[in-house]
């Protein structure tokens, strides 16, 4: 299977290349700047593009079986101001309707498009267990989920079978936003955020990688799908990471104190939803990483 996957220098871009190639697939990463990132990479091939258009690459998608679209700004490399969340925005969304314009052009089409999103999409929600039927909320992070969503969406129109991936926060040991969490516990500080009452949606990494593995090989696997474990309150995740660190939480941080640092991107930390995976363990998928204390074991222990 050739594989081309837009993002796929991030976490888990890493990761699933490695994953594909380890499989025997053949994997092309497109990338702004493909001569930082060969090094990061082993074995994919890499290919320029802009982001924006399929100028200089869009002859690419005759030859790939399967389209995985990653590509957007990181949420949380700065302050919310308006021209970063409209940036935030532009790059989602540019990057769904370059996939669109490439797909439109080729005479073979791909068999199947993974579209990224996040449970953000659900807004800012009470203790309501969110499956995939429910509605989009209204906060930013709802916004950008709902407009990165639909950039892609006229694939299916053209024949491309299109699985949406609404992921909670992925927990890696390579870094990314648990290695943010950890580090307040490893400096004997750690405690709930806010009210500590707000929900947890998360995936472990491994569990992210072979549920979209599944979902490119389900061949009736279409519309949204979320990508979470078992949802836990910031205070559950602080006890059990605790716990497992032996370092009890102790210290709570103020929600006031986080918004006067953090502003509109406190939200966050401070909201969340409790989200339910129903549509993919009912399609017969099965994750490694259920619970959240063997996940830390896994993530934190090895």
């Amino acid at each position: 299977m050739k594989v081309l996957i837009t993002g796929g220098t991030g976490l888990i871009g890493k990761a699933l290349s490695a994953q594909l190639l380890h499989d025997g697939h053949e994997v092309t990463v497109l990338t702004r700047a493909p001569e930082r990132v060969k090094d990061a990479l082993p074995g994919v091939r890499l290919h320029k593009w802009d982001g924006i258009t399929a100028q200089g690459w869009g002859h690419l998608i005759e030859e790939t079986d399967a389209i995985v679209n990653l590509a957007g700004e990181n949420l949380s490399a700065g302050r919310w101001t308006e021209a970063r969340k409209q940036s935030i925005r532009d790059s989602r969304v540019n990057s769904g309707r370059a996939i669109v314009e490439a797909v439109r052009t080729a005479q073979r089409k791909p068999q199947v498009l993974i579209q990224a999103s996040g449970v953000g999409y659900y807004g800012v929600k009470s203790s309501d267990l969110l499956d995939e039927s429910a509605v989009n909320g209204s906060d930013f992070l709802s916004s950008i989920s709902r407009d990165w969503e639909a950039a892609s969406e006229p694939v299916e129109a053209l024949g491309v079978r299109r699985a949406i991936i609404r992921s909670g926060v992925v927990f890696s040991p390579q870094g990314g936003a648990l290695a943010r969490m950890l580090l307040p516990f490893k400096l004997f500080v750690g405690g709930p955020l806010g009210s500590g009452q707000q929900w947890l949606s998360w995936i472990h990494l491994e569990d992210e990688v072979r549920a979209i593995r599944f979902l490119i090989d389900h061949p009736t696997a279409a519309g949204a799908f979320n990508l979470v474990a078992e949802p836990v309150t910031n205070v559950q995740f602080e006890k059990i990471v605790g716990g497992i660190m032996h370092r009890p939480p102790f210290i709570p941080v103020p929600a006031f104190a986080l918004r006067m640092v953090l502003g509109e991107m406190s939200t966050v930390v401070l909201d969340g939803q409790r989200a339910a995976s129903r549509k993919l363990t009912d399609l017969g998928f099965h994750f490694k990483f259920w619970s959240l204390e063997n996940a830390i074991k896994d993530l934190v222990l090895k």
